[in-house]
């Protein structure tokens, strides 16, 4: 099996969850199946039926976020000499060259990527154009609409 990496944040958020899932969430619903099937008929039971279903999702979240820390390369970029190029875990601030906005990203394992959090995968044409360079760097991205032209103006190792 192939690692893939993520960053401490993107372990630490997932562990976190996996313990609430385990700690809280299952012993609930073990507990609602239980009072359930305390009243009576289980084919006609709606309460049943639906801790059984939510025990099934909870038990699948598990299984999947297990999945994924069992294949992740943890990178803790703040424990990484700090040369001021741009690779994974870094934050990126960027100047779009024909507009002027300048949007900002954390470059992300695939499985933390979320684009409304500006944390985008490693693999995403953005963060394979931009690993590698360096604040002042002009960076051109192949996107579907056509290319963008980006300046990269700060790289932060947080």
């Amino acid at each position: 099996m192939q690692k893939h990496p993520m960053t401490k944040e993107g372990s630490d958020a997932l562990q976190e969850e996996l313990n609430k899932l385990k700690k809280v969430d299952r012993p609930a619903v073990t507990e609602a199946i239980a009072i359930a099937r305390d009243h009576g008929d289980l084919k006609e039971n709606a309460e049943y039926h639906a801790a059984r279903e939510d025990q099934g999702l909870i038990e699948g979240r598990i299984q999947q976020i297990e999945a994924v820390l069992s294949l992740a390369e943890v990178i803790d970029v703040t424990k990484i000499p700090q040369t001021g190029r741009i690779i994974f875990g870094t934050t990126v601030t960027l100047l779009n060259l024909e507009t002027d906005e300048e949007v900002t990203y954390k470059i992300v394992g695939h499985d933390e990527a979320d684009v409304k959090l500006n944390k985008i995968s490693v693999n995403s044409p953005i963060a394979r154009a931009l690993i590698g360079k360096e604040a002042e760097d002009e960076v051109v991205v192949a996107a579907p609409g056509g290319n963008i032209e980006y300046e990269v103006i700060k790289v932060q190792y947080l």
